[in-house]
C-alpha cells in the first residue's frame, strides 16, 4: 500500500462515522480483508478510469471507449454487490440481533433508493 491509500483502520473509521451520522445505531466495521478486496478493485476501477481518460485525449474511436466504459461499469457493479452481500449478511444480520433491523432495513431503502435507477 502507497502512502496516498488510505488504511483499514481510517477506512472503517470513515464507514463507521459516516454511517453512525446518517442511518444506524450500530458500528459500522468490516473485516480487514474484506475491506482490502474491495480497495483493490476500486484501486483498479481507478487505474481503468485513467486508461479511459488516455483514449479519450488520444482519439480512439468511440467504439473502443464505449466497450471499456461497459467493462468498467460491470466492475463497479460487481463491488456495489460485495458491498450489499456483506451488508446483508453482516450489518443486518447484527441489527437483527441487537433488535435494530426496522432502522437498518429503512437505511438499506433509502440506499437501494439512490443507488438502482
Amino acid at each position: 500500500m502507497n502512502d496516498l491509500e488510505p488504511t483499514v483502520e481510517e477506512l472503517n473509521n470513515l464507514l463507521e462515522h459516516h454511517h453512525h451520522s446518517e442511518h444506524s445505531s450500530h458500528p459500522h466495521i468490516h473485516s480487514e480483508e474484506s475491506l482490502r478486496k474491495i480497495v483493490n478493485r476500486l484501486s483498479r476501477l481507478e487505474g481503468h478510469i485513467r486508461g479511459v481518460k488516455t483514449m479519450v485525449q488520444e482519439n480512439r474511436p468511440c467504439p473502443d471507449v464505449l466497450v471499456q466504459i461497459a467493462a468498467i461499469r460491470g466492475a463497479l457493479d460487481r463491488v456495489a454487490r460485495i458491498i450489499l452481500d456483506e451488508h446483508l449478511s453482516e450489518c443486518v444480520a447484527r441489527a437483527a440481533q441487537e433488535g435494530n433491523i426496522d432502522d437498518e432495513i429503512e437505511a438499506l431503502k433509502a440506499a437501494l433508493d439512490r443507488f438502482l435507477p
